[in-house]
């Protein structure tokens, strides 16, 4: 399938495009309805806000396909993907609570005003009960706040700052994807397996939220291994080309380059760092070494050869052999051509999950749905047995330590799962002083 970009405005069913009789959507009034955007009708409309333009949206194409699919699958058509293999069996196909899945799409730009402003549109012109989406953490926290104050629900996309549900949680939205501290605990223990535990680091990385926390885990993670950070630069999210940035690095006296970088940022950053032939440096009498702690396929297929060797995590990835990435991966690539990216695995899981928890709940009220949210635990949908933290509303389940492979056999075989990391090992305290400040609070109908 080839790639494309959808309006905002264009409400769409399971697998077609155009308008569908849908009744008009409920505005948010805090007096004449039981919960903001009570569907009334045959249908029940959610919003599916993603990156169409900017760094991230290779992500966010591979996220409206697996939006479509789990819509598809919602509603009875195709083969049914992880609703057959979820520990839950409330969902029957026939919808969510006898409704009719539809769905309206936006842009999110990978800007959070723009993000927000999109949600906005979504909850008070097309009635959406629940939004979802998002390959920023930025826009995450932005379109979560907004879904406290509205009364809606927000499943978070691919976020992975560990602000997300620390300091900036709501109680309104939950996080299926993993964080930062989870990937610093993950990877460093295999970084100091395989480079020792005397290693010089250089940080760079992505000036907002996601860059920050993700620099201050793997920092303190590999810090406490026996690592040195000698510098840590911030790069701009809309910055191309990084060679000003990498220039100084050669100097340094570092012998590893961390690169706190995502989708094309990643591209781009490593790119021009294999162009100045890190990779083939000796520094402290040891090989130059580069990590990037967030991965994704689709990352590793921008980055091509120069992804080889490399280090990192990922929250999920195709090659998994249970019976739910199995089982998802056939859905997926019947329906596109290709295997899914961990964007794609994860809206798809949090679109499952929040139709189980309104079918659990017996309601789409938000109040309702954050009740049969909070620990949960669930099986069957590509990571193991997991758990919603009522704490904080974060996911834990194990973490994947990934490498660029050296011997690919396809354009998307790119990564090789190196240590599939226990959950016990990634886990930690709601008031660990990573995750500290904020409140959760309660739950808002709207009312």
């Amino acid at each position: 399938m080839t790639e494309f970009s959808l309006n905002r405005r264009s409400v769409m069913k399971a697998g077609a495009i155009g308008g569908l009789g849908l009744a008009m959507p409920t505005l948010i009034s805090k007096s004449a309805h039981a919960y903001t955007n009570e569907p009334k009708g045959a249908t029940v409309t959610l919003g599916f806000n993603v990156p169409q333009t900017g760094p991230y949206a290779d992500e966010g194409a591979d996220e409206l396909r697996a939006y479509m699919l789990a819509v598809k699958h919602l509603n009875g058509e195709g083969d049914g993907g992880m609703m057959n293999t979820f520990s839950s069996k409330e969902l029957k196909g026939n919808g969510i609570l006898g409704k009719k899945v539809v769905y309206v799409t936006g842009d999110t730009q990978t800007k959070a005003d723009a993000a927000r402003a999109s949600a906005k549109g979504m909850i008070e012109k097309d009635g959406v009960v629940m939004v979802t989406g998002g390959s920023s953490s930025s826009t995450a926290i932005a379109v979560q706040s907004l879904c406290q104050e509205a009364g809606v629900i927000f499943m978070a996309g691919l976020t992975h700052s560990n602000d997300t549900t620390g300091k900036d949680k709501k109680a309104n939205g939950f996080r299926h994807f993993f964080n930062g501290y989870m990937s610093g605990a993950a990877l460093a223990p295999v970084l100091a397996k395989m480079y020792g535990t005397d290693r010089v680091a250089y940080h760079l990385t992505a000036d907002y939220t996601w860059g920050w926390t993700q620099e201050e885990s793997i920092a303190a993670a590999t810090e406490n291994l026996g690592w040195q950070t000698i510098n840590k630069v911030r790069t701009p999210l809309a910055a191309t080309d990084f060679s000003s940035y990498i220039a100084p690095v050669l100097g340094s006296g570092a012998d590893v380059l961390i690169l706190n970088h995502y989708g094309g940022n990643m591209v781009n950053s490593l790119t021009n760092a294999v162009q100045f032939g890190l990779r083939e440096k000796m520094v402290n009498g040891k090989n130059f070494e580069i990590v990037v702690p967030l991965y994704s396929r689709l990352m590793a297929r921008g980055a091509g050869e120069n992804v080889k060797g490399i280090f990192g995590s990922t929250n999920w990835h195709w090659s998994l052999s249970d019976a739910g990435s199995k089982a998802f991966v056939k859905s997926f690539g019947t329906e596109y051509g290709f295997p899914p990216s961990q964007a794609a695995h994860t809206v798809y899981c949090q679109t499952l999950l929040y139709a189980d928890a309104c079918e659990r709940a017996g309601t789409f009220n938000p109040c309702g749905v954050v009740e049969a949210l909070e620990g949960f635990k669930f099986d069957g949908l590509g990571n193991g047995a997991t758990e919603y933290r009522a704490a904080d509303h974060q996911c834990f389940k194990d973490v994947l330590v990934v490498k660029g492979k050296e011997n690919p056999t396809s354009e998307f075989d790119l990564l090789e799962i190196v240590e599939i990391t226990p959950r016990a090992q990634v886990e930690y305290a709601p008031d660990n002083p990573m995750f500290a400040g904020g409140n959760l609070g309660t739950c808002n109908a709207g009312v």
